[in-house]
């Protein structure tokens, strides 16, 4: 039996003739750009922690936790524009939007390389951020829009892992550019790292510009046959649209349990990433001056290594087994607790705590299953609603994230960053009690509405098997 699941799963047999050939060219297209814009997203968000540790703390005078401060000001931007960024897909074309914010954010990272002092670079993360937002919740809002549910946790697997591997690569282009562009036109190499990543951003764009398909409704993507369209929208659910940006839809918003059971959760969710997301093991290397600065580069990089694991296996296997995400929130509650309290251990080995922040690496598998759960339990409700909570979450997160981790996790707290440990360890107590409740109500909710998804899946074939017999006859 389980056997027979395992390949069913693998040949994934599709219900409609043509479907596979759909789906195979949507992740070409989409999963192509996507994952590279968001490659590039990581990579310029990354050289910052990159540089700080190849010569940029000492050249500009860093002090104190003047650098926790300009992730907190890049949080800040992060979070004014998540909202807004995912309604303007409602109105402005993502093949538009997203390769202009690209542009954007691409230009300002190579004008850091002339920063003079980290206000410079405070200023310049803040617009950066709001540049920044736009991609993964508006790229986990148009997974939705494409692939159902059995698709959907892989696809965002893949997505978010191409968010680590820039962060993997943006080490190992430091040590590139540090050993053979350093003191290259008389700048120092930290700085070429800047203007590189904002170069590989731009051909990038152009692409989007040229390739990406928008949504099944509003897609005029050449290699999409009128058969394929029609079939790209029966694959979704027809849900009731309402226009943002009124008092009643901004009721509807704050009176869903979705709002709040899905937010809390990224929030608390967020926090669990704090090792990873705030740098720790580069700091901590940092503060024992004993390694060189290819050791500071190269070292970390284990930690997204391990994400890009994690992620790949929980998104695959959470598919596999129908859609419990929520096992994820689990796994990292009990990741959370064991490394903090192994890096709390007084007798704590170098080795031991290399372990620890790279087993805690594997919680950034969260990202791709908690959002895919998000639009697992949204894919009958109507699109603004699940575009706005996607967003929220993120929003969340951030927000809170801005000033946690001047709390708990500023680069003067090194190495042991003790109160960060303690916060981590109740962290994940209430990550695996929010988990718990959120099961509870999607469980509920699925309940609910059988008849009506039955019904609006007869719906959707009839829809599509006439467009198919209306393009024959034409």
């Amino acid at each position: 039996m389980s056997f027979r699941r395992v390949k069913e799963y693998m040949s994934h047999p599709y219900e409609h003739p043509g479907e596979g050939k759909l789906v195979r060219k949507l992740d070409f297209f989409i999963l192509s750009f996507c994952c590279l814009m968001y490659f590039t997203n990581y990579l310029d968000r990354s050289n910052l922690a990159n540089a700080y540790v190849s010569g940029m703390k000492e050249e500009l005078g860093f002090r104190g936790n003047q650098y926790n401060l300009i992730n907190t000001v890049f949080t800040i931007g992060y979070v004014v524009g998540q909202v807004p960024s995912n309604l303007a897909l409602y109105h402005l074309k993502p093949r538009i939007f997203f390769p202009s914010m690209m542009v954007i954010w691409g230009a300002l990272t190579m004008i850091t390389a002339a920063a003079k002092h980290p206000r410079d670079i405070m200023a310049i993360r803040f617009f950066q951020g709001v540049a920044e937002s736009s991609t993964f919740v508006g790229t986990h809002y148009i997974l939705g829009s494409w692939y159902t549910a059995r698709e959907l946790g892989k696809r965002s697997g893949i997505f978010t892992s191409s968010g680590l591997a820039g962060t993997m690569f943006g080490g190992f282009l430091q040590t590139a550019i540090h050993s053979s562009l350093n003191g290259a036109k008389g700048m120092s190499g930290w700085r070429w790292l800047f203007i590189i990543d904002g170069l590989i951003t731009l051909p990038i764009a152009i692409y989007g510009l040229f390739l990406f398909p928008d949504t099944p409704s509003t897609t005029s993507a050449f290699y999409l046959n009128p058969q394929e369209r029609a079939l790209a929208i029966s694959r979704v659910p027809e849900v009731p649209e309402r226009a943002p940006w009124n008092l009643a839809f901004a009721k509807r918003v704050f009176t869903s349990w979705y709002w709040y059971g899905f937010v809390m959760l990224w929030i608390i969710a967020g926090e669990t990433e704090s090792f990873s997301s705030n740098s720790l093991l580069a700091l901590y290397m940092k503060s024992t001056k004993r390694y060189t600065v290819s050791q500071l580069n190269n070292y970390p990089t284990g930690v997204p290594a391990v994400g890009i694991i994690s992620t790949l296996f929980w998104a695959t296997l959470t598919d596999f087994l129908s859609g419990k995400r929520y096992l994820v929130g689990y796994w990292i509650a009990v990741t959370g607790i064991v490394t903090a309290a192994m890096i709390l251990n007084p007798g704590a080995s170098t080795a031991s705590i290399f372990g620890a922040y790279y087993w805690a690496g594997s919680v950034y598998a969260c990202q791709a299953t908690f959002f895919a759960w998000a639009n697992d339990a949204m894919r009958w409700e109507e699109d603004s609603l699940r575009a706005v909570v996607i967003a929220s979450m993120n929003c969340g997160s951030n927000a809170v994230n801005a000033w946690w981790s001047l709390l708990f996790y500023a680069a003067d707290m090194a190495p042991k960053f003790t109160k960060g440990m303690w916060a981590m360890i109740g962290t994940c107590i209430v990550m695996a009690i929010w988990t718990t409740g959120l099961l509870y109500l999607t469980n509920r909710a699925e309940t609910k509405r059988p008849l009506e998804g039955t019904r609006q899946t007869s719906a959707n074939e009839k829809s599509y098997e006439a467009d198919i017999v209306g393009d024959v006859k034409v």
